[in-house]
């Protein structure tokens, strides 16, 4: 049975964020354990998930109103087309690791919260097909397989049987620290060494022991927290400052910052900091035998690779949402790299403050005649992974993804925004004064808007609008 570390300081009386930073901590609820009420024997994932409702009936229902489940982000409104309402999501969208989902899906769906999706036809209205294991079970007594389903060797009684308390950094980490193809790819801040982190790699797991849950937030299965790659308008964002005053030091100098420094800046040093994390990726070379294959720096079935550690993170202003969004069919100019989620916010935008950010730049199929992104078909017998032949793979994944194909394309390059919040080190790891200020500082102060270093010019209000 699984039973998890609840700080004193929750049952302490409650007070405010400034005074007492566990105080807006969820008080987790005390373990169940479920061997006696899902006895079992299952055979099958769905058999497990209507045992789930019997105690709990509404869980599939507020599971399936959720982008966990659908994929996609709730209606926003996005300001580069006027204000038009979308939705944008792993469903519909694209990036520049695995591209897209659309005739992938058997690959691509192995992390989805539910049970077969293998095509189009995958049917989300059925509550039988959530996957209830995957957030609650012990995660040493089940994995996931392609299209979602349980692995083959998975007992599915005595996974229903470990499920205990809240999920765990496992039951996330699962998905989150393995997105893009393997452990650390995508994020920068997150990988497996957050499983179990020392106090130095991430004091807020590795030292106070919270799980993703204690700051993402959950009521009624919805998790608060927005990925960039989605968060057209700012809703339900984690904050520092849920927990944390937002003048939190003792130096006045250092609380006069916070307007226009995010915590991250001077809290997150550096990315990847236990593993290397990939920061470049070029398709163009994929299924090439003549090129020694490494994990790290070439495989037949995607192309070339640069990892690194230790990152240093690039900085930018950031309001929470993007400035633009690429969706499928945009055009592109092939003669400059695309930007697909760039974060929004300037030096005037009294919302906006820097961000330490990782960015993932790659080299993806476009069409040459057309002059848009193109997602190949990768998955499946006579896809790219299987026959690496780039025409079938681009007209397939075209079909699919409902976008035009001319029979022409090229490599183009893009970057993809990930903004850097977990692996927060302790306080005395943090950036001091002369890794901003000063000529070696890792700061480009005009190119985030200042006439120069704002030590010397001055703040924001130094900057000409």
């Amino acid at each position: 049975m699984l039973f998890v570390f609840v700080p004193l300081a929750l049952f302490l009386p409650k007070a405010t964020a400034a005074s007492d930073p566990w105080a807006p901590v969820p008080q987790r609820a005390a373990p169940t354990d479920h061997t006696h009420l899902l006895p079992g024997p299952y055979e099958t994932p769905q058999e497990v998930t209507r045992a789930c409702l019997e105690c709990h009936p509404n869980a599939a229902h507020e599971v399936m109103q959720t982008s966990h489940w659908t994929w996609l982000s709730e209606p926003m409104r996005a300001r580069w087309l006027g204000g038009k309402e979308i939705q944008i999501g792993k469903k519909n969208a694209i990036n520049n690791f695995c591209i897209g989902i659309q005739g992938n899906w058997p690959g691509c769906t192995k992390c989805h919260i539910g049970y077969g999706w293998k095509d189009a036809n995958f049917d989300f209205e059925n509550p039988e097909n959530v996957d209830c294991l995957a957030c609650h079970a012990d995660m040493t007594t089940y994995a996931k397989s392609k299209a979602g389903l349980p692995a083959d060797e998975v007992d599915l009684t005595a996974a229903a049987q470990s499920v205990g308390g809240p999920p765990t950094r496992e039951n996330c980490g699962k998905c989150h620290f393995n997105g893009g193809g393997g452990n650390a790819v995508k994020h920068g801040d997150l990988d497996e060494s957050l499983y179990e982190p020392d106090p130095e790699l991430d004091v807020h797991m590795g030292k106070h022991d919270l799980l993703c849950v204690d700051c993402h937030t959950t009521e009624h299965h919805r998790i608060k927290g927005q990925a960039l790659s989605f968060a057209v308008e700012y809703k339900s964002q984690v904050a520092c400052e849920d927990c944390h005053s937002p003048r939190p030091h003792r130096d006045d100098r250092l609380n006069d910052h916070t307007d226009a420094v995010a915590c991250s800046t001077c809290h997150i040093p550096y990315s990847a900091r236990k593993w290397p994390t990939k920061v470049w990726w070029d398709w163009s070379t994929a299924g090439r035998d003549d090129i020694p294959q490494n994990h790290y720096t070439y495989l037949k079935i995607k192309g070339s690779f640069k990892y690194e550690k230790n990152l240093v993170p690039e900085y930018y202003w950031w309001n929470g949402e993007v400035s633009y969004r690429y969706l499928l069919g945009d055009e592109i100019d092939p003669t400059k790299p695309t930007l697909i989620n760039p974060p929004a916010g300037d030096i005037h935008d009294p919302k906006a403050k820097i961000w330490p950010f990782k960015i993932h730049r790659g080299r993806q199929p476009y069409d040459t005649e057309y002059r848009i992104l193109l997602q190949p078909w990768t998955v499946g017998e006579g896809a790219f992974w299987d026959a690496f032949d780039w025409d079938v793979a681009l007209r397939k994944g075209a079909e699919y993804a409902g976008i035009p194909f001319s029979g022409k394309w090229d490599f183009a390059e893009t970057w993809f925004f990930y903004p850097q919040a977990h692996m927060v080190a302790p306080a005395e790891q943090a950036l001091q004064c002369t890794d901003c200020h000063g000529p070696e500082g890792r700061l480009d102060w005009v190119a985030l808007g200042y006439p120069g270093d704002p030590a010397e010019w001055g703040g924001r209000e130094s900057s000409s609008k």
